[in-house]
């Protein structure tokens, strides 16, 4: 059974957490496979057993390990168990990010956003076409990529806000913390914002003016070239 590698004593819970976690989704621990006691945990990681505990609630609140009295913790399967919450850590474990997750997301996001953009053409209002037209001025004129990227991150929420959809609103907040912790992580989908400034705008227009083929389109092409810019 693999051990865990220890953490520094100054730790928190979280930490902890973090760690456990990244062993699930790297597949150290496989769906099925028994965890070392909470006792073997502490003592591999240098911690107490209350930040075991914590971490093990945690893991349990995303189905990633499965706890029954008088049995040890096993592995669940995150792919068939898991939610949106998951993503956060399985998308940037370890400060770098897996390709294989973030192009399922990059698929899914264009998606979302392209539909966002056709529903937000039919249910905007007024100040919120305002805004997007505004942002997509001011991505156009922004100083440097992370003015950029901030802006970017901006249109989109006001767009999916104006869209009305609520799942569609908690999947985009589901992974916002993890977008705004890791800026430079996606730094790229800015990077050649002179080639695709011209798309926040026609997307803007095209909501404003209540088109939402166009605006759905627009979106797509934008959120396309996002994707290719970070995995081509």
């Amino acid at each position: 059974m693999p051990m865990a590698a220890p953490i520094e004593r100054t730790s928190l819970p979280d930490q902890v957490f973090d760690q456990l976690a990244r062993d699930v989704l790297s597949g150290r621990y496989a769906a099925g496979e028994r965890l070392p006691t909470q006792r073997a945990l502490a003592h591999d990681l240098g911690v107490n057993l209350a930040s075991v505990r914590e971490g093990i609630k945690r893991l349990e609140q995303l189905n990633l390990v499965e706890v029954r009295h008088g049995d040890a913790m096993r592995v669940r399967d995150w792919r068939a168990h898991g939610g949106p919450d998951v993503l956060v850590h399985a998308i940037a474990a370890g400060g770098a990010l897996d390709a294989e997750v973030l192009r399922s997301v990059f698929e899914a996001r264009g998606l979302l956003l392209a539909e966002s953009a056709r529903l937000a053409a039919g249910r905007r209002s007024a100040d919120q076409a305002a805004l997007l037209e505004t942002l997509a001025h001011q991505i156009a004129a922004a100083d440097d990529d992370e003015a950029a990227q901030r802006l970017d991150f901006a249109f989109f929420a006001v767009l999916i806000e104006a869209a009305g959809n609520l799942v569609f609103l908690l999947v985009f907040n589901s992974i916002r913390g993890l977008y705004l912790e890791h800026l430079e992580l996606f730094r790229a989908m800015v990077g050649d914002r002179e080639a695709r400034a011209g798309l926040y705008g026609t997307a803007a227009r095209a909501i404003a003016a209540q088109d939402g083929d166009a605006a759905a389109l627009a979106v797509a092409q934008l959120a396309a070239a996002q994707q290719q810019a970070l995995l081509p």
